[in-house]
């Protein structure tokens, strides 16, 4: 009697099919005994095509995705238990820095929290200066999304065009913090200082010139018959899933879910903004696939540009006044607790702060967009092949810093 062969094959066959330890043999032929088996594969926590240092652990069966695990905390800096040894003042440097891509966003809920609790009243013009680069932050973020994503599928050129826009509002927002990522320019009670002379002025044209040049990017990318290809019907995200997970900003929109704070519990200027004959709306899609979150993405750079002309035209409008409130030399908020959240560019940022009537905060939790968004891809991925996961991954648009936190 002839030996017989065994061999161990990685394919597009019955390894998925839950059998005992992923694993199937059978006669063929001459007796030989094939086994097909899940193939397990790590992709990263140092890959090309995540936002960061994220490791995904997936399960292959041949190409097709089993299952996905994300595995998190390679770029955890403990934020949130060093907040408690700094001082209100303090904390914002840290909270600033966890999503690079919206900076000036990370600051300001943590200064709304702190306000909050201790009953500060920021001047009128500071309200609306913090909006505007609220939005305008808002528009750098989506432009680098807007040029990266179709990068992970295949698509070079829109990245260069991208960057050519986020440095024409780059140069404003440099002019005003003196920071090209972490701005630092929110304190407690307003803003660091105030807008330089003429500075409106050129945020104007930086606003007017970055609108028309937009529809160059979008006609490279959404005529791009293989982009959409590679993005329609991937990824399908359900509104039940959105509520499950907590998804939230863009990619919850573009399944249905119509949300979205600064209309529907506006603070800053958003409660003028987004009301009767303002320039303010929601963007929705109903499609929740790659491509309708990509798109939702696109139109919202659209509605922030809408959005800080309005300011513009109010700061404009207004007389000259203080930007910021004196605060006292040691600044202690009293006993207590509050929330505040904020639509960040990348969703919803809560912040839970807890006072013992210190100088520093005994709690401050800090709930990031990224976590949860992230937190819902084993659930879309499940059937995929290898190629669609990382198109799938680009539109979540996340940062991992924002997940590690």
């Amino acid at each position: 009697m002839g030996d017989v062969t065994t061999e161990r094959i990685v394919s597009l066959g019955a390894g998925a099919a839950g059998l005992s330890g992923g694993t199937e043999r059978y006669e063929r032929g001459g007796g030989d005994e094939l086994a097909t088996q899940d193939m397990i594969l790590n992709i990263g926590p140092q890959h090309p095509a995540t936002h960061g240092v994220l490791r995904l652990r997936i399960t292959l069966d041949g190409e097709r995705i089993v299952s996905c695990e994300p595995v998190v905390g390679y770029m955890h800096r403990g934020a949130e238990k060093l907040f408690e040894v700094r001082d209100y003042r303090q904390i914002i440097m840290l909270a600033n820095r966890h999503d690079w891509l919206s900076a000036f966003a990370n600051e300001l809920g943590v200064v709304l929290a702190v306000e909050r609790m201790t009953g500060i009243e920021v001047p009128v013009r500071a309200v609306w200066a913090r909006t505007l680069l609220a939005e305008l932050n808002r528009v750098l973020n989506h432009l680098m999304f807007l040029g990266s994503y179709p990068l992970e599928v295949g698509a070079i050129t829109p990245i260069f065009y991208a960057f050519r826009e986020r440095e024409t509002l780059q140069q404003v927002m440099e002019e005003i913090s003196g920071g090209r990522m972490h701005y630092m320019f929110n304190r407690v009670g307003g803003l660091k200082e105030d807008l330089p002379a003429g500075w409106l002025g050129r945020v104007d044209a930086a606003i007017e010139a970055v609108a028309r040049r937009l529809p160059e990017v979008e006609d490279l990318i959404f005529g791009n018959e293989i982009f959409r290809a590679r993005t329609r019907g991937v990824g399908v995200l359900s509104a039940d899933l959105v509520h499950s997970y907590g998804v939230s900003g863009p990619i919850a929109r573009a399944s249905g879910v119509d949300f979205d704070l600064r209309r529907d519990e506006p603070y800053l200027g958003y409660g003028e903004l987004f009301g009767p004959g303002g320039p303010g709306r929601v963007v929705t899609r109903t499609e929740g696939d790659s491509f309708a979150r990509f798109d939702v993405l696109r139109d919202q750079i659209h509605v922030s540009l809408d959005l800080a002309r309005a300011c513009v035209d109010r700061l404009r409008s207004l007389p000259p006044g203080p930007v910021n409130v004196r605060l006292p030399k040691i600044l202690k908020a009293p006993e207590g607790q509050t929330y505040a959240w904020t639509e960040s560019p990348l969703g919803l940022n809560g912040y839970y702060l807890v006072s013992r009537g210190e100088k520093t905060p005994w709690r401050l939790k800090l709930r990031s967009a990224s976590f949860n968004n992230i937190a819902v891809l084993p659930e879309l991925v499940p059937g995929c092949v290898v190629a669609d996961l990382v198109a799938i991954l680009g539109s979540l648009f996340f940062v991992v810093g924002d997940i590690d936190k």
